[in-house]
């Protein structure tokens, strides 16, 4: 089985880049310095989110390695992608899903940073046994043989995240007229470009598809759902707003994909990069659908509370911080 290719060749890769930034712009021209300042009032909300990212996902990945037997390129690999920082794309769908968005930012930020540090101990934790099958897998040595951290990946993430929106919020302040266009250019954007990568990689890597046993796709998608799963009961046993629970949920199932991918090719030769690709290729294919699937189910869900939160903005606004909106009993729970 040949699984040693790209799955997005330059041009694509250079149109998903281009995506990236204009939907990062098109969020910032939607935020305000507010949205941060509340967000940086409740830090529980990032702490229940890195819990989540480097808590349950890399037990998620260890699950699924043993429960499906997978052999150990392929359970390192699935390790490794539970071991990712979140995923620049999560504050697109938190945004979709009518999710804090700024809270999303704050979690991707400061779980790009922290992976410096955790990566490396979290796979030197669940990945040694199967290591050891492997012979030539060891996340802290020194040498060829070690796992390489890409910090530059890491850095180019965290300033891809973070320049397009203070340029968006630039803008909002500024211009809000033209902020609100580029808001919803970056909507329309995102839904062509998406569309057009899935029909190129199925196009190029079908028969690929066609020789991948269920168990790698059974892992691809599951360690996604399960992610959204657990990331919003751990924010809803913690009481957080639902908005919050929406973007925990999102930013804990969607990582940072392309950073696996650039792990392997650092780090290890054949045959077993080829052994080690194919699953995060796959990861980051499906996660793509499976991300879209829950945000309409986000989006749908969170209507009214997304409205009760943006109404309880304008009043503020109109007569201050410390003004509180008075809802009848049944609609004032949906705030919560």
């Amino acid at each position: 089985m040949d699984i040693d290719r790209q799955l997005l060749n330059t041009g694509d890769q250079a149109l998903l880049a281009l995506m990236i930034v204009i939907i990062m712009f098109g969020m910032g021209a939607s935020l305000t310095t507010g949205d941060f300042r509340e967000a940086l009032r409740r830090p529980k909300g990032i702490v229940i989110g890195f819990l989540s990212q480097f808590g349950w996902m890399p037990l998620i990945a260890l699950g699924l390695a043993l429960v499906l037997q997978l052999p150990p390129e392929q359970a390192i690999a699935l390790i490794l992608i539970g071991c990712l920082p979140g995923g620049t794309t999560s504050n697109m769908f938190a945004y979709f899903a009518r999710g804090s968005v700024a809270l999303s930012i704050s979690m991707t930020a400061a779980s790009t940073v922290l992976a410096l540090i955790m990566m490396p101990l979290l796979l030197d934790l669940y990945a040694s046994n199967f290591a050891a099958r492997m012979g030539e897998f060891d996340p802290l040595a020194d040498g060829a043989a070690g796992m390489v951290i890409p910090y530059g990946n890491i850095v180019v993430s965290l300033f891809l995240v973070l320049v397009p929106v203070a340029a968006g919020m630039v803008l909002r302040r500024v211009s809000p007229g033209w902020a609100k266009t580029a808001e919803d250019t970056a909507g329309f954007t995102a839904i062509i470009v998406i569309l057009f990568l899935l029909g190129s990689v199925t196009l190029r890597h079908g028969s690929l598809f066609l020789q991948t046993p269920w168990t790698l796709y059974f892992a691809a998608i599951s360690v996604s759902l399960i992610g959204f799963a657990l990331g919003y009961a751990s924010a809803s046993a913690w009481r957080m707003r639902r908005r919050e629970c929406r973007a925990i949920s999102l930013e804990t199932g969607i990582q940072n994909g392309p950073i696996a991918l650039a792990v392997i090719l650092l780090s290890f030769d054949e045959p077993v990069r080829s052994q080690m690709l194919w699953l995060p290729i796959l990861y980051s294919t499906f996660v793509v659908l499976t991300s879209s699937i829950i945000t309409l189910i986000f989006r749908r869900i969170g209507r009214i509370d997304d409205a009760i939160y943006c109404n309880n903005r304008v009043h503020m606004r109109l007569f201050g911080d410390k003004y509180q909106t008075h809802y009848p009993q049944e609609v004032g729970k949906l705030q919560r």
